[in-house]
């Protein structure tokens, strides 16, 4: 596989436990010792993914592009990507999202807000 399919396989799985509001499974998409940088502080691991998401609001939808991909190392992509979490009662929020694809999970998540 290509990094952008690696990249994609990795960030469909995210995007499908984020609408379904399965924080369990999202974080199953992460490793275990995962840097994980929401638009809150940071947290290490996948307990601390599976609580922010548990946080979010029922209906939050993830819908992302990707800009770039680095294959750093096999097995390691760097992502680049866009990010629209839209919610049912307040406008989309448009984010920058940051990650590194280690062996198939994310080991590094890193959202930057804009504007």
């Amino acid at each position: 596989m290509t990094a952008d399919e690696v990249l994609r396989d990795v960030l469909d799985r995210w995007k499908h436990a984020v609408d379904a509001h399965e924080p369990d499974r999202v974080a199953a998409n992460f490793a275990e010792d995962a840097v994980f940088q929401g638009l809150r502080p940071y947290g290490v691991g996948r307990a601390a993914v599976a609580a922010y998401y548990a946080s979010q609001p029922l209906g939050l939808t993830a819908e992302y592009r990707v800009r770039e991909t680095r294959e750093l190392a096999d097995g390691v992509v760097l992502g680049y990507l866009e990010v629209d979490f839209s919610f049912t009662d307040r406008p989309a929020l448009r984010v920058h999202l940051g990650v590194v694809v280690k062996d198939r999970l994310i080991s590094h998540y890193q959202v930057t807000g804009l504007g």
